[in-house]
């Protein structure tokens, strides 16, 4: 079981970000690696707001295109601090970083959530973020997955997962080959053309996959790259491209029976009338994701930012994860692991081509369980 320091020693990788997302760029060139009257700005996000205070008006929340809580939730927020939510999405965790620094001085929202450790390092070098000390009912446990160099705690760790290889089981079955197991495996010539990943440079789970060969091959990493590439690597724009059309397990009967998802996507691929899986996650080739929440630096409501980041630490908020976005919340104990089934409704909006469903994480729930390289 990973506690608090891992979770440290991973974000510590983070430094390497802007490097290795340039290296790998000029590496793989040949694989399509192509993304008055007004509240006045806060310049001192870090006071907390009251309790039970009721501030009234709109706090619009930037996030990737996965968001989606329980019917209901955002509208007990707003029921106890007279805030409406807007939601605005701009797109995968990438591109909603890229957004908020090409937006800075003109800020999409108030508060932003979805920004995960593969790319916090460049929102906080960027300054698009306000400096904030969360205080909700899981603030504490956050603090175990605080980003190295964040030394004004702009981030707020929500939930946590793991991005990781998965093949498609029936497809290997009818091919009579042996599925991979490992990351050294995708290099043999017998799995040649079969692998597709996320470009690293605009999609979370795509660079998360590159940290992961970071973690598991050092200094040795550009070479395996070179390698993946020679052995026919795809790169799609994005995870849903690399999901839903390239993965033959995915829906879109594509070509590449191995493809970049995540360990609990499996479940989403069990036919109806079924009761087992026709994919599969490779556990050894995870990486530990981290999604965090922040007040953007220039909000407009950054008291409604910092209310609605308590909210998503609330006890309530928390048990919602696992059945609505299919992650692990980051509190700890059985107060946070949801008795009831997923979410009663799936927004069109949020759903449609992005992650599959994946399952709902109970029996580890709340732990910092997980394979990471």
């Amino acid at each position: 079981m990973a506690g608090p320091t891992s979770h440290r020693r991973r974000t510590r990788a983070l430094t390497l970000s802007t490097a290795l997302g340039t290296a790998l760029a000029l590496a793989l060139t040949g694989c399509s690696l192509t993304s008055s009257d007004e509240p006045k700005p806060a310049t001192d996000a870090t006071a907390s707001p009251d309790a039970g205070a009721t501030t009234g008006g709109t706090v619009t929340l930037v996030t990737h295109a996965s968001f989606v809580l329980s019917d209901g939730l955002l509208e007990s927020f707003t029921d106890e601090t007279g805030i409406d939510v807007e939601v605005v999405q701009p797109g995968d965790a990438g591109a909603l970083v890229n957004q908020l620094v090409l937006t800075k001085d003109a800020p999409l929202g108030d508060a932003v959530f979805g920004i995960d450790n593969s790319f916090a390092s460049r929102a906080i070098t960027e300054g698009v973020l306000a400096p904030y000390t969360a205080r909700g009912d899981a603030a504490a446990d956050a603090a175990g997955f605080a980003v190295e160099g964040d030394d004004d705690g702009a981030l707020t760790a929500i939930d946590f997962g793991d991005v990781c290889l998965n093949v498609d089981t029936s497809w290997f079955a009818e091919h009579e080959l042996a599925a991979p197991t490992s990351l050294d495996d995708l290099t043999k010539p017998e799995y040649k053309d079969l692998l597709v990943v996320p470009n690293a440079v605009t999609s979370s789970p795509g660079f998360a996959f590159l940290l992961a060969t970071v973690g598991a091959k050092g200094a040795a990493w550009p070479e395996y790259w070179t390698a993946l590439k020679a052995n026919g690597l795809k790169v799609a724009d994005g995870w849903s491209d690399a999901y839903f059309t390239d993965f033959s397990g995915g829906g879109g009967q594509g070509p590449r029976p191995v493809v970049l998802s995540y360990a609990s996507s499996p479940p989403s691929t069990v036919p109806e009338g079924g009761t087992e899986p026709t994919t599969a996650a490779l556990l050894d080739t995870c990486f530990r994701q981290v999604e965090y929440a922040g007040v953007l630096a220039g909000a407009q409501n950054p008291t409604g930012a910092q209310a609605l980041i308590d909210f998503l630490l609330s006890d309530e908020v928390q048990a919602d994860i696992p059945g609505s976005m299919y992650m692990y919340p980051v509190s700890l104990g059985g107060r946070a692991c949801p008795t009831s089934g997923r979410a009663s409704r799936r927004s069109p909006r949020t759903r449609s081509r992005s992650r599959p469903p994946r399952s709902r994480p109970t029996a580890t729930c709340g732990s910092r369980r997980g394979r990471t390289p």
